[in-house]
């Protein structure tokens, strides 16, 4: 065996190693959830948002070309979310956004660093007037 193959063997197995073993970063925010006024439910007291307001607005973690579904996360009942990623350039959006669906959101650009958090809050307008 040549000694070039000798030394580029043990490279190579460490650089395939290294990138198994990069830590995972992590998104985060708040979904606020935005209509122009308060819906006012039969007894005439205004609906609040609840766990279940925010269930019925999944947010999807996209590839940085738009493409490909990586994730979907549901905030809590205060709005908040976090999701592991592998380090890499995202964007944020919302099932159900305009045009297909009722939904009103920019969609957010993003990068995930290994072992950090990146801070991205999300609005939504529900579209209910």
């Amino acid at each position: 065996m040549s000694s070039f193959l000798k030394y580029l063997i043990p490279v190579c197995i460490s650089v395939v190693a290294g990138m198994a073993t990069e830590l995972p970063g992590f998104v985060e925010g708040h979904l606020k959830i935005i209509s122009p006024r308060e819906v006012e439910v039969a007894n005439g007291t205004p609906a609040s948002i609840t766990a279940e307001s925010y269930a019925e607005y999944p947010m999807i973690v996209l590839s940085h070309d738009g493409k490909k579904e990586i994730a979907r996360v549901t905030a809590d009942e205060n709005g908040k979310y976090r999701v592991a990623l592998p380090p890499g350039d995202y964007i944020l959006d919302v099932k159900g956004r305009q045009p297909k669906g009722h939904v009103r959101a920019k969609p957010q650009r993003f990068t995930v660093i290994s072992n950090q958090v990146a801070r991205v809050d999300m609005d939504i307008d529900t579209g209910i007037r």
